[in-house]
């Protein structure tokens, strides 16, 4: 499947309807502006690619509303070389996002078959993480601590620990908690001991899945 000029016209309506939708990040609407969406779906919706809403991926998973890509990645407030830990890769849109914006990116998917899907997808689209692990999102990668910046992509029922101990002095966490509806909240560490949390509202995400092993 390619990436023709009606994908990327299409691509060009989805920014402007993120940018009505209050998404003020340049870099964030010129990174999903030039990402193929489409080619991150399953063939049955590539004709729904550009619309802003999520669709069923492999595993019960889905690939994430656009709008709420945008929204978490706002708030993650990246800068390029940000090394950034994402919990959740999925189908790998977000991780493209987050790459495409020049962060040096770790994720952890728990799903096996997502995993290895997305694992060979990501590079035949020029998008290489610094690390993508199978594993258990809530324990973080205490190996590669601290971050600047740590997003959840998926319902955590609480708030994991281990990720806010991996989080640098002044980075930021963006987790949507609860169990059918999240609160898209952001905490940010303010100093070894202290952390500042604000929330922005109610989103949808499948949820994250812990290693009951």
């Amino acid at each position: 499947m390619k990436d023709t000029f009606t994908h990327q016209g299409m691509r060009k309506k989805l920014v402007k309807i993120l940018e009505k939708k209050g998404i003020e990040d340049k870099n964030v609407l010129s990174a999903i502006g030039k990402i193929p969406r489409h080619l991150f779906m399953d063939s049955g919706f590539v004709d729904h690619a550009y619309v802003d809403k999520a669709f069923p991926i492999a595993a019960d998973q889905t690939i994430s509303q656009p709008y709420t890509v945008a929204r978490q990645t706002e708030l993650l407030e990246v800068k390029k070389d940000d090394k950034i830990l994402e919990i959740g890769t999925g189908s790998g849109y977000q991780a493209a996002v987050l790459l495409e914006m020049g962060v040096r990116l770790y994720t952890i998917e728990r799903q096996n078959e997502l995993f290895k899907k997305t694992n060979l997808f990501l590079p035949k689209l020029g998008y290489k993480p610094k690390k993508m692990i199978f594993g258990d999102g809530y324990i973080g990668l205490v190996e590669d601590a601290p971050f600047d910046g740590i997003i959840v992509t998926a319902g955590a029922p609480f708030v994991p620990q281990p990720l806010l101990a991996q989080l640098k002095v002044g980075g930021r966490l963006v987790i949507p908690v609860g169990d059918d509806i999240q609160i898209m909240t952001v905490f940010y560490r303010k100093s070894e001991t202290e952390f500042e949390k604000e929330e922005f509202g109610e989103f949808r995400f499948v949820p994250l899945l812990e290693d009951k092993n």
